[in-house]
């Protein structure tokens, strides 16, 4: 029986005569790396600050880690979050920020030293806040969020601003909490990202549900093979090659697009059924699917899961 670290239903915010999160319904199950997936405005901060308790849902219910998210009080000891910009002093160092945030917690100072390691910080924790890169003012944050060793870990757009390096050390962070039993729910525009990440996906539009299950049941039978002639003049007839073995291509910018079912030995069959009838291939391979290009199709089509 699956066991849901976040679970709504019908959650719903509205600003006046305007609905920014409407009926939303969620299963976050634990120990997994969720992405959160919208264009700008699709509601997906305004639905973590609503299961932070930082803002207050119009309508509808719904729990954290088995509590519900009209008392936070009750779960939020246990979450961690990293929703804006983190808030240091300055002057301070990494480590003295966050010996004050475990002291205002009431969380074991000996955590400090073990948070900035495992962000990777341990050699800078003594270095000004000031003097932190953008990246690591993000690990930072993430330390701060680790202090109460959390069950759940929630993390808005933390790649904002980062260069392919640090993208790549909060990739394997994430993972690596995971792999600990933490569940992690992050948001990000980096999709390319996600996909590499990311086990589970939720995907909004206009506060709606658009998506929501495992990364690979999303990007399952969308490979392709693509084939293309050396002149264009032969598209019909490698078409009509395709079709008398049962296949149907689809026609795209001078190529021939089929989903990707078939083996080696097929398509090593196609190639020489194609030389066969004067036809030279330029291009015969697979492409394979990617959350990108998915998730363009779920925003055009508009398909509920």
């Amino acid at each position: 029986m699956t066991t849901y670290a976040v679970e709504t239903r019908s959650l719903t915010k509205r600003y006046g005569a305007r609905t920014v999160v409407d009926g939303l319904d969620l299963r976050l199950p634990t120990g997994v790396v969720a992405g959160f997936i919208g264009p700008n405005g699709s509601g997906k901060s305004t639905t973590l600050r609503m299961l932070l308790g930082l803002v207050r849902p119009t309508s509808g219910e719904g729990t954290v880690l088995g509590e519900p998210v009209t008392h936070p009080e009750r779960y939020l000891s246990r979450v961690g979050a990293l929703i804006e910009a983190p808030a240091f002093y300055p002057g301070l160092s990494g480590e003295a920020n966050l010996r004050v945030l475990a002291a205002l917690a009431g969380n074991d100072p000996k955590r400090v030293g073990q948070v900035l390691d495992r962000v990777g910080l341990g050699k800078r924790g003594s270095d000004a806040y000031k003097r932190y890169s953008l990246g690591m003012k993000q690990r930072l944050g993430i330390a701060a969020a680790l202090l109460g060793e959390p069950e759940l870990l929630m993390l808005d757009e933390p790649t904002n601003g980062l260069d392919p390096a640090g993208i790549r050390e909060m990739r394997d962070l994430m993972r690596a909490l995971a792999g600990e039993g933490m569940t992690v729910f992050v948001s990000s525009h980096l999709l390319g990202e996600l996909e590499q990440v990311c086990d589970h996906l939720v995907v909004i539009e206009a506060g709606h549900e658009v998506y929501q299950g495992p990364t690979a049941q999303l990007l399952d039978g969308s490979d392709e093979l693509v084939l293309a002639p050396e002149h264009t003049d032969d598209l019909t007839v490698l078409a009509g090659l395709l079709r008398s073995r049962g296949l149907d291509p689809a026609t795209r910018q001078g190529r021939l697009h089929l989903p990707a079912s078939v083996d080696g030995a097929d398509a090593a069959e196609l190639n020489r059924a194609a030389a066969d009838a004067g036809v030279t291939l330029t291009e015969l391979h697979v492409v394979r699917a990617s959350l990108e290009a998915q998730y363009g199709t779920l925003m055009t089509s508009g398909a509920c899961s």
